[in-house]
């Protein structure tokens, strides 16, 4: 049976200081901070509710993070 690959570390870096911040900014600023992958997405969007490490979403509504959150 083959062993089940360990997840890769996540930033240190908590989402909500990412609220508030217009998109461009805070879509480098992810980057810049070690995030793999940044999803913006518009409120109410439709997503499936799988995690992916490495991953940080951000909710926007007229050019700014209204919320964030991880996976």
């Amino acid at each position: 049976m083959a062993p089940i690959p360990t997840p890769p570390a996540e930033p240190q870096d908590s989402p909500d200081g990412y609220v508030g911040l217009e998109s461009d900014r805070a879509e480098r600023l992810a980057r810049e901070r070690g995030w793999s992958a940044v999803r913006s997405l518009a409120p109410g969007t439709v997503i499936t509710m799988e995690y992916r490490a490495g991953r940080l979403n951000f909710e926007v509504s007229e050019g700014r993070v209204t919320r964030a959150w991880k996976g």
